[in-house]
């Protein structure tokens, strides 16, 4: 249980998506392969073998606690699959990503949307902050800049300023603690509200809009590296936390997994910013 979350899952892979897009260029290669599938690649490795390690980690743990109970596994008998049970396999898997997006995902999506477009400006206010009113992109990027999810952001800013995010970031993984897509969901209603014709190219050339970094880039290769790895490390589904807590019985292994899986998440994605760093400076 406190191995299982590493291994990448679906729910990773629109964040994974996104972020190789903005990382890796579509058409670059290395040898006869696609440079983003690689890294696609890379990230499944990556998770696969971190997973090992936790395992073996918690392994030697469990030794100091005491001789380890035996695990039996029965193996079912292999037959090819019936048309019926093919379709009973699709159907449970289908009905249960419809119940996701429909509840958790949906959920999260409008609430950030009105994190994001709360509180409302008068037109005085906006007059007042020098913004053009006649203009409904300069009014929606001055309303997200100065809206709840923006105070959010900001208030975790020390925690993640090391990793290169901004408050537009901060929003979107706070947000992917729910569920992990709802990144991409939170990024894209950003975007449009800064560029509503084009909100792909307002996501790439993204600035920060205040602090020491203004006016740089946000998508450099050291931040969407960190990106990457911080997903690929940080817990952030709760029906796993729930099935972690119904499994043990206690708050406490989930609280542990929380724990160590988010501390591991920073500490790596602040290496991989470091060394793309280097690589790419």
């Amino acid at each position: 249980m406190m191995a299982a979350p590493l291994i990448t899952c679906s729910a990773r892979l629109p964040v994974y998506v996104l972020l190789i897009g903005l990382l890796v260029d579509r058409s670059a290669r290395i040898g006869p392969f696609g440079a983003q599938g690689l890294v696609m690649f890379g990230l499944y490795l990556l998770g696969a073998a971190s997973a090992m390690v936790a395992a073996w980690a918690f392994k030697k743990l469990g030794d100091r606690r005491g001789p380890l109970m035996p695990f039996y596994l029965e193996m079912p008998p292999y037959r090819l699959p019936t048309p019926r049970s093919v379709l009973i396999a699709v159907w449970s898997a289908s009905s249960s990503f419809l119940r996701k997006c429909s509840t958790i995902i949906v959920a999260t999506t409008i609430a950030l949307w009105l994190l994001l477009n709360l509180p409302l400006h008068s037109t005085a206010q906006l007059d007042g902050a020098g913004v053009d009113t006649g203009d409904p992109a300069a009014v929606s990027a001055y309303t997200v800049d100065h809206s709840y999810a923006a105070g959010l952001g900001r208030l975790v800013s020390p925690v993640f300023d090391p990793l290169g995010f901004d408050w537009r970031i901060n929003v979107g993984v706070l947000s992917a603690q729910s569920a992990r897509e709802t990144f991409v969901a939170t990024l894209g209603q950003v975007a449009a509200a800064e560029d509503p014709e084009n909100p792909a190219a307002a996501l790439r050339s993204m600035t920060y809009p205040d602090g020491p970094r203004a006016g740089q880039r946000v998508f450099t290769p050291p931040t969407v590296a960190a990106l990457l790895v911080y997903f690929a490390y940080a817990l952030q589904c709760m029906a796993t936390v729930g099935v972690i807590r119904r499994e043990t019985g206690t708050w406490r292994w989930p609280a542990i997994a929380f724990a160590y899986l988010t501390v591991t998440a920073w500490l790596m994605a602040y290496l991989a910013r470091t060394v793309t760093g280097l690589v790419a400076g």
